[in-house]
């Protein structure tokens, strides 16, 4: 058979179930073959929408999101979400097509050493140079891309080999399972928490990865321990429904005292990735002793050198480890200021009807309109910052954060991409009016595609994040003002629903029917960002200035 069909055969032998991306001459016989595959590709409007796609859907289900491209600008294109998903330890794995191996070479139209360039970026990349080894090619490309940890990878297919003929097939697939820690490194731990007067679990987005909630939750209820949790692992553990949920930490001001770190003498790494909230923020002093519980080893930094490295089965490391403490903690519990400055800035603000709308009662709304299950996927920008610290989650990977490359547009095509791999989900966007007009344009996608998704843009009309922080280095700002276009008639141009907020009563409202349409909604929300020195207040423990 001519080994584009191969090459879509061993595609679907990993259970590939979308391809975002976009056709091109180089991938045309591929194009072909998906015709008569149960595959379903999904034809975006950029190759960054469709990396962006690929990297959310790996992210939520844990299964390597596929994106495909052309040569040269097709494949460069792709580079922005490849290098987020890698970053922020998404399963992905990237096909560009790529000019005939008889000319590549010379000086050739089109032609960039594709494999050099996703290198720095990827787990693995390499170019196909005979179609014999399509199989392992791909086998190996996921089998690195959905292992722990998870990451991209990178194939690149002349297009003269993808029209040759073979008689290889797909390669089957294996399974793996971690394994248990060394039980003396367990008795070493326990014995090592036992003895801290104040331990202090950090929590990231590898428990996420690991499935590991029910493990934490019970370790944590059965030894008192409080947890911090990354951006990124929001909704791990409860924050309402446990006492013992301190909030989400990963801004630079405030967090070592308000999230505990200043005074824990212990702390409990589980499923932390570096990337995530650098060490030199948590543990200034290098002071701490630290219990590292993951699937691979730490990373080595001096700000971060375990005492004690768990490694293997996160879940059943805490199960395992938990039994080993002789008694539950009767420790005096640290002082966490940062989570009750969250509550009581959160009910301060639920029934505000200040104009612009502030962001505490944005994200009010929001999580009063949304259910605990459905899905807010978050763009970078300063609602970053308060959807990170201020919407609540009750189960992990219901908002998603890109935290470790943080690429800047990902939020309508992360949503597209949620909605097709849970369509009985209800999933919004939520953005900045600067990354909503980087990647606008995937609103044909999902209205093609039938993937109804709610887009809040909380607009402001410039660069909030940066103005924020010019303003605080320098006392100005600098070329961060622009124009938007009309977003109501901007989203029915494509057929999808408009609506602008002209007050503070209109959001939930607007939401609510957002949520039940089966069209894409475009909700324009005007934003009061002077609130972020409140919020920075808040996290720099201050709150005797803030006045009530």
């Amino acid at each position: 058979m001519k080994a584009a069909k191969l090459f879509v055969q061993c595609l679907e032998n990993e259970g590939v179930e979308f391809i975002f991306g976009i056709p091109g001459e180089e991938n045309l016989d591929i194009m072909d073959a998906l015709l008569d595959s149960k595959i379903q590709f999904i034809t975006t409007r950029h190759e960054q929408g469709a990396a962006f796609m690929a990297d959310v859907y790996g992210r939520l289900t844990g299964r390597a999101g596929v994106c495909l491209s052309t040569l040269g600008p097709g494949a460069t294109n792709l580079v922005t979400g490849v290098a987020d998903a890698n970053m922020d330890n998404a399963p992905l794995v990237a096909i560009a097509g790529q000019a005939a191996t008889t000319r590549m070479h010379k000086e050739s139209h089109q032609v960039v050493d594709l494999v050099s360039m996703f290198k720095p970026i990827t787990k693995y990349a390499t170019q196909v140079l005979e179609p014999e080894t399509i199989p392992e090619v791909v086998r190996k490309a996921f089998k690195l891309a959905e292992a722990e940890k998870p990451g991209a990878t990178f194939i690149d297919l002349p297009e003269n080999i993808t029209e040759m003929d073979t008689d290889e097939t797909p390669l089957p697939t294996s399974a793996n399972r971690l394994t248990l820690a060394d039980h003396e490194l367990l008795e070493a731990a326990a014995e090592l928490i036992q003895n801290a007067e104040y331990p202090l679990i950090l929590v990231g987005n590898g428990a996420v990865r690991a499935e590991a909630g029910h493990d934490l939750q019970m370790f944590v209820e059965k030894h008192s321990i409080p947890v911090v949790n990354t951006f990124m692992a929001k909704g791990i553990i409860p924050f309402f429904k446990n006492g013992m949920a301190m909030g989400s930490a990963g801004l630079q001001k405030g967090d070592y005292e308000n999230g505990g770190f200043e005074k824990a003498d212990v702390v409990i790494c589980v499923g932390f990735d570096m990337v995530e909230y650098h060490p030199h923020l948590w543990n200034p002093k290098r002071n701490h002793k630290i219990i590292h519980i993951d699937t691979k080893k730490s990373e080595v930094d001096h700000s971060y050198i375990p005492q004690i490295e768990l490694i293997g089965n996160i879940g059943r490391n805490l199960s395992a480890l938990g039994e080993l403490i002789p008694k539950p903690q009767r420790n005096s519990l640290i002082d966490f200021p940062l989570r009750d400055a969250m509550i009581k800035e959160m009910n301060r603000c639920s029934t505000s009807t200040d104009w612009p709308m502030l962001p505490q009662k944005i994200i009010w709304d929001l999580r009063t309109a949304m259910k605990k299950a459905d899905i807010a996927i978050c763009d970078v920008g300063a609602h970053k910052m308060w959807m990170a610290r201020m919407f609540r989650c009750d189960l992990p990977n219901t908002c998603i954060i890109s935290n470790g490359f943080a690429g800047m547009g990902i939020a309508v095509p992360g949503a597209i991409a949620a909605k097709l791999a849970y369509p009985d989900k209800a999933v919004v966007a939520v953005t900045g009016d600067a990354g909503f007009m980087m990647n606008s344009q995937e609103i044909e996608t999902a209205l093609r595609c039938n993937a109804p998704v709610v887009i809040l843009i909380w607009n402001d009309s410039q660069y909030g994040l940066i103005e924020w922080k010019q303003q605080r280095r320098f006392g100005r700002s600098a070329y961060i003002d622009f124009k938007n276009p009309d977003f109501v008639a901007y989203a029915k141009s494509f057929g999808a629903e408009g609506v602008r907020i002209e007050s503070a009563d209109q959001l939930l409202p607007a939401l609510k029917k957002a949520l039940n349409a089966n069209t894409v909604t475009v909700i324009d929300c005007p934003v009061d960002y002077s609130q972020n020195d409140r919020l920075t207040a808040l996290l720099g423990n201050v709150l005797s200035e803030i006045e009530d």
